[in-house]
């Protein structure tokens, strides 16, 4: 299973050169994590998620330019690596096919997040409750992380 989230894109995202800069799409990761991340979020006394987590890694193709329009573009996330205190997200943000058009993707990327205790400071184990959220959004199948197949049509402005 995948998270899907729709992103608003900012007349502000755009560079100089009039497509969303590299930078970016880093934010647009993590208002998709945290929309998926805050799924588990308390609010029937869970304690999952409410400590915090940190970004371990980034890791980033840039497919093809997005260009500012109107319409959101969608995020779609899906956990790729579960270990004892860190996890792995993939990411594409993309548009999805529709009968008049093919999926576009813009970018495929990975996150390695890591719980996190504040109050410790200090990483922290991924709990039992945490790990079965996870493990049902689990694919690793997906195609975040490929190289694009046309390196020349690769953006990173």
């Amino acid at each position: 299973m995948r998270h899907v989230y729709s992103c608003p894109l900012r007349w502000a995202d755009m560079d100089a050169f009039g497509h969303v800069n590299n930078v970016v799409f880093l934010r647009y990761l993590e208002e998709a994590r945290i929309d998926f991340m805050f799924r588990l979020a308390p609010g029937d006394g869970s304690p999952s998620f409410s400590g915090g987590s940190v970004v371990a890694r980034h890791e980033i193709d840039y497919v093809r330019p997005l260009v500012h329009r109107h319409a959101p573009v969608t995020i779609e996330s899906w956990v790729t690596r579960i270990s004892a205190a860190s996890l792995t997200i993939a990411y594409e943000i993309k548009d999805a096919a529709t009968p008049e058009q093919e999926e576009t993707v813009y970018v495929r990327a990975s996150t390695v997040v890591v719980p996190y205790d504040l109050e410790a400071g200090r990483p922290r184990r991924i709990s039992a409750e945490e790990k079965a959220f996870l493990e049902e959004y689990m694919d690793d199948a997906g195609s975040a992380g490929k190289r694009p197949e046309k390196q020349s049509e690769a953006v990173a402005a």
